[in-house]
């Protein structure tokens, strides 16, 4: 008898955060695991998570994600004291974040969560350190965006 597990259908992804690939140029990325009570996995498995305000603080050697809205299912809300907007802990190694308050130290920098993600039963989270862009530099990554479609088309196109 053979015992292969079949992949389970649909994205294994939760929640992304699109501000911050707009608003940030992104350099290390880390996944981190997230304490999470009952009702928020609940909800999480519901979809209803909005990361586009989260951001990640570190104090007193822990890292906290802070801002990332978890909204209560109804089931939940009516017996339970519900905080969609509370830090959640993340689970990080000490050499993890020794390396983030480095980078979110030198100036400039920040550290925001870039997505949610289950992997197997467990909750991750994709935090990322990100330098902040100007103006400019999203007018000109819009720009680029244009031109490779508009070269898609082209070779598109050209090819028939």
């Amino acid at each position: 008898m053979s015992t292969k597990k079949k992949p389970k259908a649909g994205s294994s992804t939760i929640a992304l955060n699109k501000k911050a690939r707009h608003d940030f140029f992104l350099e290390d990325k880390i996944e981190a695991g997230l304490c999470l009570t009952g009702w928020e996995v609940k909800s999480l498995r519901q979809g209803k998570c909005q990361l586009v305000d989260s951001y990640v603080v570190i104090d007193k050697g822990e890292a906290w994600l802070t801002g990332a809205l978890i909204t209560p299912l109804h089931q939940a809300s009516t017996h339970l004291v519900t905080e969609p907007r509370r830090p959640r802990k993340l689970l990080l190694h000490k050499r993890e974040i020794e390396r983030l308050m480095q980078k979110i130290n030198a100036k400039g920098y920040t550290c925001v969560c870039t997505a949610l993600y289950w992997k197997g039963p467990h909750v991750k989270a994709e935090i990322a350190s990100a330098k902040g862009k100007q103006n400019h530099d999203k007018r000109d990554a819009s720009k680029d965006r244009d031109w490779a479609k508009q070269k898609e088309r082209i070779m598109k196109h050209s090819t028939r």
